[in-house]
């Protein structure tokens, strides 16, 4: 229950902490597969060995909209302006950041 509820308190934290953010990154396995600028409109298919996720990028927002994970929990996580999806089942992130930040910074969350 306490790591639900830490968990549950990280995504306020970053919600609410990070700044807005200008580019899309989708890494897979932790290697960054596509890169993408939050103001235009698309949808990408992403796959790893482990599963699928459909990702839409609309209106600076990000969501995915199709996952072939079991609970579909990003899914869940709805439209996102900053901060980051991970489907950690088939180890696919999007990352919602700016550009020239480079994609290993420490944050409050990882340290």
């Amino acid at each position: 229950m306490a790591l639900l509820l830490a968990s549950l308190l990280s995504l306020i934290f970053v919600k609410e902490v990070l700044p807005h953010a200008s580019e899309v990154s989708i890494e897979v396995e932790g290697k960054v597969l596509y890169r993408y600028p939050l103001d235009g409109n698309r949808l990408v298919a992403v796959r790893s060995r482990y599963g699928h996720l459909v990702v839409e990028i609309r209106d600076k927002k990000v969501r995915v909209i199709d996952a072939s994970c079991p609970n579909r929990l990003c899914e869940e996580e709805g439209w996102v302006s900053r901060g980051a999806i991970i489907c950690i089942p088939n180890r696919i992130s999007v990352l919602v950041g700016s550009p020239g930040k480079g994609d290993r910074t420490v944050d409050a969350i990882t340290g």
